[in-house]
């Protein structure tokens, strides 16, 4: 990595092993006593981590907390491609969130929604696909792999039917930019109880409601923190259809879960079949749109 550009400021540099990203991570300190984030991927990666460095640059711009984007480039030889962002000091709000109180976790989650709405201002790209036909085509995908991955989860078919009944909630949905995987793994809290937002290597475009799909990772940590988010989102309780439509989008995800993780072993094989459970029980079996977890208007 001698060729980064800034290289020469670097006094060290430390893996970083935490996370689901191919990309190589690094904590740098510098010599002026600056900590900075590393991230290089291959370079067969080269577009994709344009789009997502231009992304970031226009997310700071906007003003949202973040890992902020200093330097991009390719280095070892061509054969790499870097982004050298800004350091969030504090902890990982999926830990920091247990230790604080509920009030906290519902106030920090409403800022966690309103900088998701910030994040949601950009436009998608011109000359996009309609919604709808991009996303039953990726969900017919979701749908084939998982009665082919060879693992079943009990009540599939309860989650199968509520997406098969409800394809038609994705008619005439906006899109915009979207950060990819929002939820508590991927943001930081300091000690003054700010919160970042940080890893935006999965960013894509579509319905700004299909971001909430992974928000059962935060409810799974704290009901008040989810709930903030969306109360945070809508500047109060959201209308009917958002729940309709966050439940087909986290049925889908649940499906694609279990194929995802067949990889990474049987503990996370199993992570992903108690998720399904849990999301079967938030529904009550797909009966209900609205999640269990969700405490209403005020939080409480």
């Amino acid at each position: 990595m001698e060729d980064i550009f800034t290289r020469e400021s670097f006094k060290s540099i430390k893996p970083i092993e935490k996370g689901w990203s191919e990309d190589r991570k690094y904590r740098v300190d510098t010599g002026d006593g600056s900590r900075l984030l590393l991230r290089v991927s291959d370079i067969s990666q080269y577009e994709k981590k344009t789009a997502e460095y231009e992304l970031m640059e226009r997310v700071a711009e906007l003003g949202v907390p973040m890992s902020e984007p200093l330097e991009f480039g390719v280095c070892e030889d061509g054969k790499s491609v870097y982004l050298l962002l800004t350091w969030c000091d504090g902890e990982e709000a999926e830990t920091a969130l247990r230790s604080v109180s509920t009030d906290e976790q519902y106030a920090l989650g409403v800022r966690a929604g309103q900088l998701l709405r910030l994040i949601h201002n950009l436009p998608a790209p011109d000359a996009g696909e309609e919604w709808s036909a991009r996303f039953n085509r990726k969900t017919d995908l979701k749908i084939k792999k998982y009665r082919e991955c060879g693992i079943r989860f009990s009540g599939d078919e309860k989650i199968i039917g509520y997406i098969e009944k409800n394809r038609g909630l994705l008619e005439g949905r906006p899109q915009c930019r979207q950060h990819g995987d929002y939820h508590v793994g991927n943001m930081i809290i300091s000690q003054r109880g700010g919160l970042s937002i940080i890893d935006f290597n999965r960013t894509d475009f579509g319905d700004p409601w299909e971001e909430f799909n992974r928000i059962v990772w935060s409810a799974a940590v704290s009901p008040y923190f989810a709930t903030g988010q969306i109360n945070g989102y809508f500047e109060g309780k959201p209308p009917a259809e958002f729940f309709r439509l966050l439940a087909f989008y986290i049925s889908g995800n649940t499906l694609s879960s279990v194929y995802w993780a067949i990889p990474f072993g049987q503990a996370e094989i199993d992570t992903m079949i108690n998720q399904s459970q849990d999301v079967l029980g938030w529904f009550k079996g797909m009966a209900s749109a609205v999640p269990e977890w969700y405490l209403g208007e005020t939080g409480h």
